[in-house]
């Protein structure tokens, strides 16, 4: 496979009308790009960082690979089908393995919950913490279900951009209360505190606050227990240089540290970008893979614009931020036996910190912290007998906190130490070797994300689905949207499923280039 990582030096062949530019090589980005190259279109990924994937990359150090973004895969099957029409066999190219159990919930109280893909291991978990709260536990599972195939089976791949499709879903939304929060959701399924808790976390993997999200993403349980949690053998980086190789293998390619300055717009069309440095590349068609508010708000600078104004999209609600200490020990290969691939350690409190977190903007002295532990499954991302890790504690995002991360990111990652050898890798400080930290600060110099939120605009009911960014930008014809700040949303499901919309809204390249590509 060859991605080219310095500007072309040879003449590339007249364009038939079928020349595609996706700026960004995040997993998003990378799925659109497979879509475009099976429609016949000759596609260029153009991405700052030395390697694809986005926030979906790996740095290693040491020896030890960090993972930096995404950790699992909840819907395999969106990635089998993408690949298959692609004309290619996903398990060929990616190792995925499933996780048994997902993760383990660490209460302070002592307690814990496993979460597991068996209905019985499951049902036995919520009857061992709350017996009286197991019919609402399966009740909030049908529940659960319900929204998965509206929410995700339906509204999730299609577009969403006309006001028209909007108002027919209305109904539907009143009936499944989606104007009910997740956590409002589980409360009034079960009592214990500590099941609300399991129930209604999982917003948070996509930047939204659980006392607010629209209830549609409990969604995410009925995904768990009917796919199961996944794990790529080399990372979730694997599944991204697998899809550049599906890339080059259609004809197009990947130019790595380059970056789009400008979407260049003529008489209200995308005719292509032009990168930092001044060259330009002409396109029929141009993807952005950039978050939705830098693309508007950076990236079409020159252009007027309609909706999203700099003034709308300042006024927008954006994901929380990400405080993400990496970090390899010596050694340590049996040690902590309890501790699986995934563990997450709950803080004394829920919804006053996530306050905090998300309305204050405050850094609060507590925290919660979600541990990943990939050597457990994939011994290659440490050297053999040690271990690699990384905890990740969500924090104001910068447009919200006065937080000066340049001071505290040193004692942040200390109480987050001093809290992980209390309460999960006793003796922890013994054994590190590498580290490395990313802050808000990070996210917004190495993604270029708005007040270095981890994952774009919130998911909150009115900045969901036709509230969103659409996947087919209002603002120029030719331009499209894919990624976490478009519909339907962030997580790797839901950029693969943002790509697989744009497939259906791009039309297939003129057939002077597809009779072409079939010649080649």
């Amino acid at each position: 496979m060859v991605i080219q990582t310095q500007p072309l030096s040879t003449p590339q062949p007249a364009s038939l009308g079928g020349e595609a530019i996706v700026i960004g090589a995040g997993l998003g980005g990378l799925a659109a790009a497979m879509r475009l190259g099976a429609k016949g279109y000759r596609v260029t990924v153009v991405d700052r960082l030395d390697m694809p994937g986005g926030r979906g990359s790996s740095i290693s150090q040491g020896g030890h690979r960090f993972d930096l973004g995404p950790t699992i895969v909840t819907v395999p099957q969106g990635l089998r089908e993408l690949w298959a029409d692609c004309g290619r066999e996903f398990d060929r190219d990616v190792d995925l393995r499933a996780l048994d159990p997902f993760y383990e919930i660490r209460f302070e109280d002592g307690s814990h919950f496993t979460a597991r893909q068996s209905d019985e291991a499951m049902r036995a978990e919520v009857a061992r913490l709350s017996p009286g709260d197991l019919a609402g536990y399966d009740k909030f599972l049908r529940d659960s279900e319900k929204r998965y195939w509206f929410g995700f089976e339906d509204l999730g791949r299609r577009s969403m951009h006309r006001f028209v499709d909007l108002l027919k879903v209305l109904p539907t939304f009143a009936m499944l209360r989606a104007d009910r929060s997740v956590y409002a959701h589980a409360a009034s399924r079960v009592k214990d505190e500590r099941l609300r808790f399991a129930l209604s976390f999982h917003p948070l993997f996509i930047g939204g606050d659980p006392f607010h999200v629209t209830s549609m993403y409990i969604l995410v349980s009925h995904l768990e227990k009917s796919f199961g949690v996944h794990y790529a053998m080399g990372g979730v980086g694997a599944i991204a240089v697998a899809m550049a190789g599906v890339i080059v293998a259609q004809g197009g390619q990947l130019r790595l540290n380059a970056e789009v300055d400008e979407i260049l717009i003529e008489n209200g069309r995308a005719k292509g970008v032009r990168l930092l440095g001044g060259e330009v590349l002409a396109a029929d068609v141009v993807v952005s893979n950039a978050d939705a508010g830098h693309t508007y708000d950076r990236l079409l600078r020159n252009q007027p614009k309609t909706r999203w104004t700099k003034a709308k999209l300042a006024r927008k609600r954006w994901s929380m931020g990400l405080f993400v200490w990496y970090f390899g020990t010596k050694g340590t290969k049996l040690k902590w036996p309890d501790v699986g691939h995934h563990s997450i350690l709950v803080g004394p409190r829920y919804k006053e910190h996530i306050r905090d977190i998300f309305i204050r903007g405050r850094l609060a002295d507590d925290m919660s912290l979600y541990v990943h532990r990939p050597t457990v499954t994939d011994p290659s991302a440490a050297p053999a007998g040690d271990d690699t890790f990384y905890a990740l504690s969500p924090v104001p995002h910068l447009g919200i906190g006065s937080t000066d991360w340049e001071t505290e990111a040193e004692p942040y990652r200390q109480k987050m130490q001093a809290m992980l050898e209390a309460r999960l890798l006793p003796g922890l400080g013994d054994h590190l070797s590498e580290q490395l930290v990313f802050t808000p600060n990070s996210f917004e110099t190495r993604y270029l994300s708005p007040y270095g939120s981890g994952f774009s605009i919130e998911p909150r009911i009115l900045q969901s689905a036709w509230f969103r960014p659409h996947n087919v930008s209002e603002e120029a014809k030719g331009l499209y949207l894919v990624g976490a700040g478009t519909h339907p949303g962030a997580g790797l499901p839901g950029v693969v499923a943002s790509a697989e919309v744009l497939g259906k809204l791009v039309p297939d390249a003129p057939l002077g280039r597809r009779q072409r590509l079939a010649a080649e």
